[in-house]
Parts: C-alpha cells; structure tokens; sequence
C-alpha cells in the first residue's frame, strides 16, 4: 500500500484517477471524430475573429474588448476539453495521474467560468447602450472594460484554486479512483473521497449559483429592461435597430445556459450516459458557435471582415 499512495501528513493521494465516461454507448468512436472537427472549427473560427478585431480599428470598441474575450476563452474551453477527451477515449488512456487530472479540473472550470462571466459582461454592455445611451460612453469605457474583463479573469482563477485546493486535502482509499465523467469533474471526484469532504461539498452547491445562476439573472435582469426600454422607442427603425445588437448575444445566451439549465433539470430522470454527452456537447459547440454566430448575425462585424479582405491583408494578391 505504502507503493501505492503518496503520503502527506494524514493525506492519501490516489496513483490515477479512471475517467469511467461514454461507457457501452455503440459507435461512439463517431462521436469522438465528430468533437475533433469542432475542435478544429473553434480554433479557427474564433482565430479569425479575434484577428479581425485585432486588424481592424474601428472594432477598437469596449464591446469588443468583452467579444474579445469571450473568444479567448472558447478557445481555452475547447483546448481543455477536447483534445484530453480525445486522447483519453480515443486513444484509451483512461488512467489520468493525480496531478493531471487536477490540472484537467482546474483549466476546464477556470475556462468555463470565464465564458460565463463574460456573457454577463456583453449583456451589461447591450443594457448600458440600450437603457442609458446618452451616458453609455462615460460609463462603458476602454478602461472601464479592460478592468471588467480583467475582474472576470481574477474571480475564475480564485474560486477554481480555493476548489483545486480542498480537493487536493482529501483523503481516498483507493489506489485508482473511478471518476464517472468525460473529464475531471469536481462533483465525481470529491464524492469519492473516504474522508471529510464537507468543504468541497458546500464548493459544490455554491459555485454553480455563483458560475451559472447570477450571471444567469443578472442577463435575464438586464434583457427585461432593454424589452422595457424597446417599447419606449416610438421610431420602428430605432426599435429594430436595437433588437439586431441584441440578437447575436441572446443566441449565445441560449446556446451556453439552455443545455445546461436542462440537463441538471433532468438529471433525476435522464441516464448517465445521455448527461454526459449533454455535457460534453456543451462544452463542445457553443465555442465552435459563438464566432459563426456574430459573423453571420453582426452587421458590424461583417463589414470589418469584408474590410479587412478588401485591405488584402489577409489574402495579399501578388504585386
């Protein structure tokens, strides 16, 4: 046993931990084949549009700073999810070591809750510029929203360190601990814990409410007072004007929190295998999405874009 377990002080680290998930599901190496191209989709697709951001000036706005962002950390997401699923499940390198996993753990979540944050900073950015326009450029600043993102950033690492923390204190019994889940998920691993994990359990009730649900309100909050103020806009022009800035940002909102929202809804009725490739499936798509989906719904952006190629910077023709 002593060959087995790291000992430090009274706690008892496990060799590995087997990742348990995507068990007995027939053609599931299709599936796996299926999250390699969304992998390389998101990388491209948010690639390119934080290089147009980067390129084009006239995005030099606080809005994009947060858009920005937003797809840094789908790329952060996709990167701690995908390729660590695949090689664990493809590959079949189920046995993570302690440290990895904790790792895996910490960047899936860090990522995740930044993704989070920062649709609650764009839903900010939509209600200042929609319910208080005339104080929207003292408010919403380049500072201002650098600080905001920075804040995001800030939050995300401390309460994902505090967790990694006390799950690092735990004591387990087992030489490897089944984790029944397609990556290092906190909730699994803690419950396997044979000593006092109380900590880690009030971490598990409480950051959800903190991650999910208060950005959650705080963007349905924010989009009944925009509904609000829309109806107060006498000019239809100006009524459709604003809902368009508005669209691209509630379609991420949808996409993000709705297979979530309904998966922990269900979770009592649906089987194991169906929540984790729901789960799985959200960490997946709305990285691959968010870009498609303000290239497409974003006047604004579309014209830098089209501007961008027009300056051949991109696609540079022979002189």
């Amino acid at each position: 046993m002593n060959e087995d377990f790291a000992k430090n002080g009274n706690i008892s680290i496990p060799s590995y931990f087997y990742i348990s998930g995507f068990s007995g599901i027939p053609h599931i190496r299709y599936y796996y084949m299926f999250l390699f191209f969304v992998y390389i989709i998101t990388l491209l697709g948010n690639s390119c549009l934080m290089l147009v951001i980067i390129i084009d000036r006239t995005l030099h706005t606080p809005k994009y700073v947060a858009v920005f962002n937003l797809s840094l950390s789908d790329i952060c997401e996709s990167t701690a999810v995908i390729p660590q699923l695949l090689a664990t499940f493809l590959f079949g390198n189920q046995l993570i070591p302690y440290g990895l996993c904790l790792c895996n753990m910490f960047s899936v979540f860090v990522s995740m809750t930044t993704q989070s944050l920062t649709l609650a900073v764009l839903s900010f950015d939509r209600f200042i510029a929609i319910c208080l326009p005339l104080r929207y450029h003292m408010i919403v600043t380049h500072r201002s929203m650098l600080i905001i993102t920075g804040v995001t950033w800030v939050v995300a690492l401390l309460m994902v360190i505090v967790a990694t923390i006390f799950i690092s204190r735990l004591s387990f019994c087992r030489v490897i601990v089944i984790i029944n889940s397609f990556y290092c998920d906190h909730g699994p691993i803690y419950r396997s814990a044979c000593s006092n994990n109380f900590p880690s359990s009030v971490i598990a009730k409480l950051y959800p409410i903190m991650i999910l649900w208060f950005p959650l309100f705080f963007i349905i909050f924010s989009y009944t007072c925009i509904a609000v103020a829309l109806f107060r806009i006498t000019t239809p022009q100006d009524r459709q004007r604003a809902t368009k800035t508005c669209t691209a940002h509630l379609i991420l909102v949808a996409i993000f929190y709705a297979p979530i929202t309904l998966t922990y809804a269900l979770s009592d009725i649906i089987d194991t295998n169906t929540r984790i490739i729901n789960l799985s499936l959200t960490s997946a798509l709305p990285p691959m999405l968010n870009p498609i989906i303000y290239t497409i719904k974003t006047e604004e952006f579309m014209v830098s874009m089209k501007r961008v190629l027009k300056q051949r910077i991109i696609f540079p023709s022979p002189k």
